[in-house]
C-alpha cells in the first residue's frame, strides 16, 4: 500500500480554494509575501482519508504550503475550507515506516503540547489535548516499534486527528513558526524530525522562565509521570519518549543546516509566521529565538 502524509491533504485545501477564486494562492495568504485577501467564493467540498497521524488536517481548515523561490512555508486556510467529511482509519497506516511514524507521532504531541502552553489555551481545548498527550506518549513507541499494532495506530490516530480541533480551538506557538523556517529551507527535512530536533530547547525555554508551571506539570503526568511537581518534568517525559521512538539523537547537520544560519532562520519565522509568537506563554524576542536554534544545533 502507498502512503501519503498530511502535505497531501494539505494540497487539496489549496485545491478546493482555488477551483473556485480567481487569481494565485498567495493572493489569500497570510503572511510574508502573501497578500492577504480574502476568498472571493467558498471552495469546493472536501473528503479527507487520512493515512497517517502527524498532521491532523482531516478535520481542520488549514493546509501549509511552501514557495521554494522566496523560502516561505507558511500556513494557509479559512473556515469555509473546513472538510465536509473525514475518514480516519488506522487500517491505512499499518505499511507506515517506522521513522515517519515516530516523526508524524512527534508532530500530532506537539500540536497540543502548543496548544497547552498557548495564551489562548481555554476550557474547551485543555482537556482534549491532555487526553490526545496520554494517548501519544503511551501508545506512540509501541505503533513505532510494531507497525501492524492495530490498538497503538488508532491511540495515535486519536490524538493527531483530536489535534486538528485542540489547533483550530487555541492555536499552536512558535515552536512551529521555526520548524517551517528549518524546512522552509531544506526541503527534505521531514516537519515532524525539524520539530524534535528543537523541541527540547524550545520548551526549557518557558520552562527556565516559569511561564506556565501548571501547564508543564499537567503535560508530565499526562504523559506518564504521575508524581510530576515541577516544569522540568515535562522535559524529562519529553526526553524518555524521544528515546523510546528511536529519535532522540537527530542532527541538524545531517540535513545541511549549518549553524549560521540560526539567525536567517529566526528571521525568516517570525517573518512568515509571525503570528504564532503571539501564542506563546511569554514573550520571545529575535535574539531568543535565535539562541534556541543555536542551543539545539548538533
Amino acid at each position: 500500500m502507498r502512503w501519503a502524509g498530511g502535505a497531501v491533504l494539505d494540497s487539496a485545501v489549496a485545491v478546493a480554494a482555488m477551483a473556485t477564486n480567481p487569481g494565485d494562492l498567495w493572493d489569500y495568504v497570510y503572511g510574508g509575501t502573501g497578500k492577504a485577501q480574502p476568498l472571493q467564493h467558498p471552495g469546493l467540498p472536501i473528503v479527507t482519508i487520512a493515512t497517517t497521524s502527524g498532521t491532523g488536517s482531516e478535520i481542520n481548515c488549514w493546509g501549509v504550503i511552501s514557495n521554494h523561490e522566496t523560502n516561505e512555508k507558511i500556513g494557509f486556510g479559512a473556515p469555509e475550507l473546513n472538510p465536509v467529511l473525514a475518514i480516519v482509519d488506522p487500517e491505512l497506516m499499518r505499511t507506515v515506516p517506522a521513522k515517519y511514524t515516530a516523526y508524524q507521532g512527534f508532530d500530532a504531541l506537539f500540536h497540543n503540547t502548543e496548544v497547552m502552553i498557548s495564551r489562548f489555551v481555554n476550557v474547551l481545548s485543555e482537556p482534549i489535548a491532555l487526553s490526545a498527550i496520554e494517548h501519544i506518549a503511551k501508545y506512540l513507541p509501541r505503533a513505532v516499534k510494531d507497525g501492524n499494532d492495530i490498538e497503538a495506530r488508532e491511540a495515535v490516530a486519536y490524538g493527531s486527528t483530536i489535534a486538528g480541533l485542540t489547533m483550530q480551538l487555541t492555536s499552536t506557538t512558535a515552536e512551529h513558526s521555526m520548524e517551517h523556517a528549518m524546512s522552509a529551507y531544506h526541503y527534505d527535512l521531514p516537519h515532524g524530525a525539524g520539530l524534535i530536533m528543537i523541541s527540547n530547547e524550545f520548551y526549557r525555554f518557558f520552562v527556565e522562565r516559569h511561564a506556565c508551571d501548571g501547564q508543564f506539570i499537567k503535560m508530565a503526568r499526562a504523559m506518564g509521570m504521575k508524581d510530576a511537581d515541577k516544569p522540568e518534568d515535562f522535559l524529562a517525559a519529553l526526553a524518555d519518549l524521544q528515546k523510546a521512538c528511536g529519535v532522540d539523537n537527530l542532527k541538524m547537520s545531517d540535513y545541511g543546516i549549518r549553524k549560521e544560519e540560526c539567525d536567517t532562520l529566526a528571521r525568516n519565522a517570525r517573518e512568515t509566521m509571525g503570528g504564532l509568537f503571539a501564542a506563546n506563554p511569554c514573550e520571545m524576542s529575535h535574539e531568543d529565538c535565535v539562541g534556541i536554534f543555536e542551543k539545539a544545533y548538533k
